[in-house]
């Protein structure tokens, strides 16, 4: 089961989110999303987690909880959308006169 996590501090790394859910069964992977320039954290990341009750269980748990003095955002992670160039630019593609 794949988790996204938001509301994470700044400071935090994969091996401090791997620590907030190690309680709660076997971790794939974690992963916070670093930003590419100044090496920090984005505030979030992501938990893969072997077994979906046991994530399940991590979500139920640490939805809203405090985690270094920011409330977490726990939730089954959504798979990405592909954007075609068309839609990200449908507003730009032709000039009107």
């Amino acid at each position: 089961m794949n988790i996204f996590i938001a509301g994470l501090s700044y400071g935090i790394n994969d091996a401090d989110l791997n620590e907030l859910f190690a309680e709660y069964g076997e971790i794939s992977s974690a992963k916070v999303i670093m930003d590419r320039e100044t090496g920090r954290s984005k505030g979030f990341g992501f938990i893969e987690m072997a077994d979906e009750a046991q994530g399940q269980k991590a979500i139920d748990d640490l939805n809203g909880a405090e985690y270094e003095n920011r409330t977490l955002s726990v939730s089954v992670a959504r798979p990405r959308t592909e954007r075609s160039s068309y839609e990200g630019n449908r507003n730009n593609s032709y000039n009107r006169y």
